[in-house]
């Protein structure tokens, strides 16, 4: 971001807040807005109309999915809003293979057994990944990355998607979402949040998975009905979980929670389950995918400013 602000001559101040009508800060010396929470801004018409008095012509988020920020009441008080669609697919695909993989060797059991100085193997066979089937939901930009790697990889691969694409064919089988969820050893979610999406997994879907099955969410937390998760988990409806992002996440994910604790009691209800495997939505967050996030997001503003149009608008 430094080496950005000397080629561009231009400042940045980097706050750790979110932004929400509460807290917001005076932003008059400022010419951009930049943004990356996963936490709904909130407020109402108002509050977009006051960043427009306050001089803003835009509100950008660093990430792909923009549900942060009520876009309509946004462009309406004449606020440009931006989003990075493809920050790099890559980062968030090898998060979710190395998840599939944790979830085949069953690392987060023997985990709990070494914990408890419980060394034994037995009951914990694995299986190799060119011997199972993988099932992809939402097959777009990270989706389809993470298809091709498993498919190299040897993986049977289906895919459920509003949207097929036909080139990708060569690497993953498109079926009907009631078929990928009886027919996939593991499920990974790739999908937006948006009305449609959230609850896209709850008590039936997990009901007509294999009971060996593991789930992978690497997308947003209200995509899986959490209770029904945690019921399909406790009963052995499924065998187990690995979670970068879960309902309620802003709360807790990205703060250092050590001497309160967990609030939020279906947060702590997965944490304490020996079969899940939680990470603070942390799958975009490499070397590369940051810097085109940064990059990005201020080329997007700076366009705006300089009375241009950004590629990424919304």
């Amino acid at each position: 971001m430094n080496a950005y602000a000397q080629q561009h001559q231009v400042e940045i101040d980097i706050s750790r807040d979110e932004l929400h009508p509460d807290n917001l800060p005076d932003l008059r010396q400022y010419d951009g807005l930049i943004i990356q929470q996963t936490a709904k801004i909130g407020g109402d018409a108002a509050f977009y109309h006051t960043l427009v008095q306050q001089g803003m012509r835009q509100i950008t988020t660093r990430t792909a999915g923009y549900d942060m920020i009520e876009v309509a009441l946004a462009q309406a008080a004449g606020l440009k809003v931006t989003n990075v669609p493809a920050y790099s697919p890559r980062s968030v695909a090898e998060m979710a293979l190395m998840q599939i993989f944790r979830l085949l060797r069953r690392t987060w059991a023997f985990d709990a057994r070494v914990a408890q100085h419980d060394f034994r193997w037995v009951g914990l066979q694995a299986r190799e990944i060119h011997t199972v089937t993988v099932g992809i939901i939402g097959a777009g930009r990270i989706g389809s990355t993470l298809a091709r790697l498993l498919h190299a990889l040897g993986a049977r691969v289906l895919a459920y998607d509003i949207q097929p694409q036909p080139e990708y064919d060569t690497f993953l089988t498109y079926v009907d979402k009631e078929t990928l969820l009886s027919e996939s050893d593991v499920v990974s979610l790739h999908v937006d949040l948006n009305p449609s999406s959230v609850g896209l997994l709850s008590a039936a879907d997990f009901k007509r998975m294999p009971t060996h099955a593991g789930l992978v969410n690497a997308s947003r937390g209200p995509v899986v009905n959490t209770a029904d998760l945690i019921a399909a988990l406790v009963t052995g409806e499924i065998e187990a979980a690995a979670l970068d992002t879960v309902e309620g996440e802003s709360a807790v994910f990205n703060r250092d929670l050590r001497q309160q604790g967990v609030v939020d009691q279906q947060i702590q209800q997965l944490l304490d389950l020996p079969n899940v495997i939680v990470t603070p939505h942390v799958a975009f967050y490499t070397n590369l995918a940051v810097q085109n996030m940064v990059e990005i997001a201020l080329d997007d503003v700076l366009l705006i400013l300089n009375g241009q149009s950004a590629q990424h608008e919304i």
